[in-house]
């Protein structure tokens, strides 16, 4: 199983998005365990990001939100970066 690593940063931005959108605590959580077990499953729309952030990826919590990554897959590792909507991630 792969494992998830969280930043400070990471942690303080996810405690504003649960309180933001309570209604989202099932499918992010749903995320999380499919990210742990297949990352590139389909659901979780895995793709590369470009430009400035060209060295992170995004997987989707919804069509909305997002999760923005370190796919670090040959360590077995997955370090979560930052949390919001596409437009958020892409600024």
């Amino acid at each position: 199983m792969i494992k998830l690593i969280t930043t400070l940063t990471y942690e303080k931005k996810l405690e504003k998005f649960k309180r933001k959108h309570p209604k989202l605590k099932n499918q992010y959580k749903k995320t999380l365990l499919t990210l742990t077990t297949d990352p590139y499953h389909p659901s979780l729309r895995l793709h590369k990001l470009k430009g400035k952030l060209q060295d992170y990826y995004s997987v989707s919590i919804n069509m909305q939100y997002r999760i923005m990554l370190d796919f670090i897959i040959r360590e077995d590792k997955i370090i979560l970066i930052d949390i919001g909507t596409h437009e958020y991630l892409y600024r």
